[in-house]
């Protein structure tokens, strides 16, 4: 059964299904301004973040959620002034972190994913030894 949950955008109380924490309503008006904001800077290429929020009326921080995102990417002079890497802080034009720091944190999961499918992979007989059995073996 879905469970019920106030909307992060507007509060208005929807049905929850685990994907997404705004409401079918909030989430189609995201996708508009998505629209209206690619369409801008399309048409006036070099524009400013300030510059788009206030000739397509849709706040800053959305903007910013689209690039960290990485659906806009900024490009031109000084095109990494605007978002730093989470990590590391260098200045990236789109998403969360920079090239380096998304190979390395990659690399991490990998490895770690590899030696959990290791342990998974040991001899029947450890799996279902007890430990406690063991111990009083040696006593």
């Amino acid at each position: 059964m879905a469970e019920l949950r106030n909307c992060k955008e507007c509060g208005r109380v929807f049905q929850y299904t685990g994907i997404s924490k705004i409401c079918a309503r909030c989430q189609k008006k995201g996708e508009n301004d998505f629209n209206i904001v690619r369409e801008y800077i399309y048409e006036n290429p070099g524009a400013t973040i300030t510059e788009v929020a206030e000739e397509t009326g849709v706040d800053e921080d959305k903007i910013l959620r689209f690039l960290r995102e990485g659906r806009l990417e900024i490009v031109g002079e000084n095109s990494a002034l605007i978002l730093e890497c989470e990590r590391c802080g260098k200045g990236i034009r789109t998403g969360r972190f920079c090239d380096e720091c998304a190979q390395e944190l990659q690399k991490g999961l990998k490895d770690g994913f590899e030696k959990t499918m290791k342990k998974k992979e040991r001899p029947e007989k450890q799996r279902e030894k007890m430990f406690t059995a063991e111990r009083k073996k040696r006593r």
